[in-house]
């Protein structure tokens, strides 16, 4: 296994840059669903934090799939 970025293929570089930054985007997205409920069930103050909350979680989850999936392909 290659311990060295740089050791490694531009092509697998960029596939695990590519991953990892879908791996981020649903954290992000997922995140933003949980505090949701949290505002919904009371946990924290709701002060219209839900709906822009899953706003964020849709927008981020369709840049993700959409931007993400071209990259390496120039």
């Amino acid at each position: 296994m290659l311990s060295d970025w740089n050791e490694m293929s531009e092509d697998l570089q960029l596939t695990l840059a590519r991953e990892a930054l879908l791996r981020a985007s649903a954290t992000v997205a997922d995140q933003a669903e949980l505090l949701a409920g949290e505002m919904e069930a009371g946990g924290l103050t709701d002060r219209g934090g839900p709906d822009a909350l899953r706003l964020l979680a849709r927008v981020v989850r369709l840049n993700g799939l959409a931007t993400l999936t071209i990259a390496g392909n120039a």
